[in-house]
């Protein structure tokens, strides 16, 4: 129950200040220039990564902070995690997800022009992408992101890793993918996290919402299975 309850804290933790830097602080416009004070691309990126860094140090001696159920797939596809425990933690991250973005719609709601509906740091592609990317666009990014991601979070947490620096490392990787991925699909890698928005935004988003299930869950197991034949020994 411990482990469940750092998940959904974790989680809520990372779309409250990923999705919310999003939200609240992307385009905020300044006094002068239009945005002068706005985080934009590379601000959220930074944010998603300040969330999985701090909470890594937080709650990794927990639950090891998976906060995605893709990462959590992909540890377990890759023999470093009990199938057991695979359904509550992904339950506890989807809940802990909404649970965020329930806070972040009770703070940005507190603005007259406020509309969730217009996207509230959803997923998407076509008419829904940041950049009008298209489907394949999408899912090929989803998938390739998510698996590198995990390659990355397999690696740094290896046994003959240096210890100490997983969290640093998952956090920038993380950052990376962000820069990446935003244009393409407002960066999902994380199915937590778009369901958590999708179901605020609604209607296209939540039509679209089965990509940023499968491409992630896909790119991870994948990520598993090559890491486990890599370096299959911890010691």
């Amino acid at each position: 129950m411990k482990k469940l309850i750092a998940e959904f804290l974790g989680t809520g933790w990372l779309v409250l200040g990923g999705c919310g830097s999003a939200v609240l602080a992307a385009n905020f416009p300044g006094s002068g220039a239009e945005n002068s004070l706005g985080l934009g691309f590379l601000g959220v990126s930074f944010a998603f990564g300040l969330t999985v860094v701090t909470m890594a140090y937080a709650i990794g001696h927990i639950s090891g902070c998976h906060l995605n159920p893709a990462v959590s797939i992909g540890l377990w596809m890759g023999g470093r995690f009990d199938s057991k425990e695979l359904p509550g933690y992904i339950v506890a991250q989807v809940l802990g997800g909404l649970f965020g973005a329930g806070i972040l719609y009770l703070i940005a709601s507190g603005t007259g022009n406020f509309d969730a509906s217009a996207g509230f740091a959803s997923n998407g592609y076509g008419d829904l992408s940041p950049g009008k990317y298209n489907m394949t666009a999408a899912l090929v990014t989803e998938v390739v992101m998510t698996f590198f991601f995990l390659i990355v979070i397999l690696g740094s947490t290896h046994g003959k890793a240096p210890s100490g620096f997983a969290g640093l490392a998952i956090g920038l990787a993380l950052v990376l993918i962000h820069l990446i991925s935003i244009p393409v699909t407002n960066t999902s890698v994380n199915p937590a996290r778009s369901t958590s928005q999708a179901i605020f935004a609604g209607g296209a988003y939540l039509g679209q919402l089965w990509l940023f299930w499968v491409a992630p869950i896909v790119g991870a197991a994948l990520a598993g299975i090559v890491y486990k034949f890599l370096s299959p020994n911890e010691e």
